[in-house]
């Protein structure tokens, strides 16, 4: 290869990286936005995020197009070539995310006419974490660092134990007929959440095998 052709390769592969950062903060403020509405009732920023979830799509798309482009024009190798597929790959995860975070935001609107929850069981809780295990993905991706995307292998389980907890909690409160309905959006929103902690963990099986060839399922 030589120094121009590798130039333009590192100039593209560059383009992906900064491509899927923003993605990874798109959908990072897309769940951010969507718990914000679930907590306040707030409708208009709940349809905020679902209309925002258009714009994380077309990142996705282009992410796909500029890295068939680099696949065509430039046949990388090694690494390279495995950047380029973690980066298809990512782009996949993080679009789902971005559903998922609309998904809690459609469910916040339609809770938006419900009186105050007594409380939100573990929810603030997951989502925090799982922002976390997100923004990690992203930041061991453009770092290409192994060590760091095995960390969030290890946090899901967290956020497995978390979701069981709530199903415990919520159900054992249904019996009373009017937290029926809210309880079973509750129960949604941390199936979401809980999602979005295993799409952050394949997101970190990629980055493993992009770094350092090792497949982790």
């Amino acid at each position: 290869m030589t120094t121009l052709t590798r130039s333009v390769l590192d100039r593209e592969l560059q383009d992906l990286d900064d491509r899927i950062l923003l993605m990874g903060s798109m959908v990072d403020k897309a769940i951010e936005d969507a718990m914000n509405a679930l907590y306040s009732r707030d409708k208009a920023l709940a349809q905020n995020v679902v209309l925002g979830d258009l714009a994380v799509n077309d990142v996705r798309y282009r992410i796909e197009m500029e890295s068939l482009k680099i696949l065509a024009t430039q046949q990388p190798m090694a690494s390279d070539l495995r950047q380029i597929i973690a980066a298809i790959h990512i782009a996949v995860e993080l679009e789902r995310i971005g559903d998922h975070a609309g998904d809690i935001a459609s469910l916040a609107a339609r809770l938006g006419d419900e009186g105050e929850f007594d409380t939100l069981h573990k929810l603030p809780k997951m989502a925090k974490r799982a922002q976390e295990m997100v923004r990690t993905g992203v930041d061991a991706y453009v770092a290409r660092d192994a060590e760091l995307a095995r960390k969030i292998i290890g946090k899901d389980a967290k956020i497995d134990r978390q979701y069981y907890q709530l199903r415990h909690e919520v159900r054992e409160e249904m019996n009373e007929a009017d937290y029926i309905r809210r309880a079973s959006f509750l129960l949604w929103v941390g199936h979401d959440l809980e999602r979005i902690g295993d799409r952050a963990t394949n997101i970190a099986e990629r980055v493993i095998f992009m770094a350092t060839g090792e497949f982790v399922a």
